[in-house]
């Protein structure tokens, strides 16, 4: 081979790439960037929504396991010896009073603004069931005890009629002058305590072996809607929390036994209206559980289709066969939930019984 053509195909060995194979080299590299970058932006869309519904799956499932645990101890310290004799309360929070002789009901649906407010009232103190007698006769200054209680200055107590029809009073103990060989226990309550200063429409006189209960520190729980939020609220103290967000709808209802004489079984549920709304002794005694609905949002707003219609919801939520209106006036374009839980009231059942 001669030198010459030695020379020309090492020439064309060492050519490099066009400009035109260049330009088709970019064009295609930037149609492949295009389409990763507009899938990763899918992708990660996607698994924000996941996150955000997961989440909020989270955060209702635990307010609700957190309302179920609260509500399950209702009514602890208010019921004992099988039968209901507060037929109504009184309790203060300084000089205000907060239930003035109204019935009282450990677990109270109250309706408001198309949503129901759950307030959930117990004790912290487990042997609340048992109750003392009194020596003589109380006006709510102070009582006299029988036999011993163990109960400490600052300690909320329950003065209790002997039967029902006067309202039963919260008391907080200012002192406690213990019993001698000669002395009964007694306990002081001085306008300085918690649930003292208050005024209230019907003020008993608790005779002699009417009963007094030792509350400890009295708990008192409100679950509400709030701008979009369910908020845990505590009326003795003003503090409150957000359990969850993005909320639509909190709904509850009464576990009601029938109407007959003796009934004890469950056989309807009842709202916050009708017999229901105010309750009195009949009502209370036929309560047998409450049953709690939340409607969630999922966080995130889902895109219309090719023809700019939303899919994401194509009815809206319902809880316990309510349909309920949400917020948005473009409400398809987002996903919901409802979650809801079934809670026995135990000290109610326990401590309660219909007439008979």
């Amino acid at each position: 081979m001669y030198a010459p053509e030695r020379m020309t195909m090492a020439r064309a060995g060492e050519r490099g790439v066009s400009i035109i194979e260049l330009m088709v080299g970019m064009v295609v590299a930037m149609l492949v960037g295009l389409a990763a970058t507009s899938s990763a932006v899918v992708f990660t869309a996607s698994q924000r929504q996941g996150i955000g519904v997961g989440g909020m799956v989270v955060n209702v499932g635990t307010a609700l396991a957190a309302l179920k645990n609260d509500a399950a101890t209702a009514g602890l310290g208010f019921f004992g010896d099988s039968a209901y004799r507060c037929a109504g309360l009184n309790l203060g929070i300084g000089a205000t009073p907060s239930w003035d002789g109204a019935a009282f009901v450990p677990v109270l649906i109250t309706r408001t603004d198309g949503h129901d407010r759950i307030d959930i009232v117990q004790s912290n103190r487990i042997e609340s069931g048992a109750g003392v007698l009194l020596q003589t006769t109380s006006t709510g200054g102070s009582a006299t005890l029988k036999s011993y209680m163990p109960v400490m200055v600052g300690d909320a107590v329950l003065l209790s009629p002997r039967a029902a029809g006067d309202p039963c009073t919260v008391r907080t103990v200012t002192a406690n002058t213990a019993a001698t060989a000669d002395t009964w226990q007694v306990l002081t309550f001085a306008s300085s305590g918690s649930h003292n200063a208050a005024t209230f429409t019907t003020v008993p006189s608790y005779p002699e072996l009417a009963s007094v209960t030792l509350l400890g520190q009295l708990r008192w729980n409100r679950y509400r809607l709030l701008d979009g939020n369910l908020v845990l609220e505590r009326p003795l103290d003003g503090t409150s929390a957000v359990l969850a967000r993005n909320v639509v709808a909190v709904r509850a209802q009464y576990g009601a036994a029938g109407v007959a004489a003796g009934s004890t079984t469950l056989t309807s549920w009842e709202t916050a209206g009708g017999d229901f709304e105010t309750l009195d002794a009949d009502s209370i005694a036929r309560v047998r559980a409450v049953r709690v609905g939340i409607v969630t949002r999922s966080p995130q707003r889902e895109k219309p289709n090719a023809t700019g219609q939303c899919e994401a919801s194509p009815a809206k939520p319902r809880v316990f066969g309510e349909e309920i209106d949400p917020a948005e006036t473009d409400w398809q374009c987002w996903r919901y939930r409802t979650s809801t839980v079934v809670i026995p009231l135990r000290n109610l059942v326990l401590g309660t019984r219909p007439a008979t």
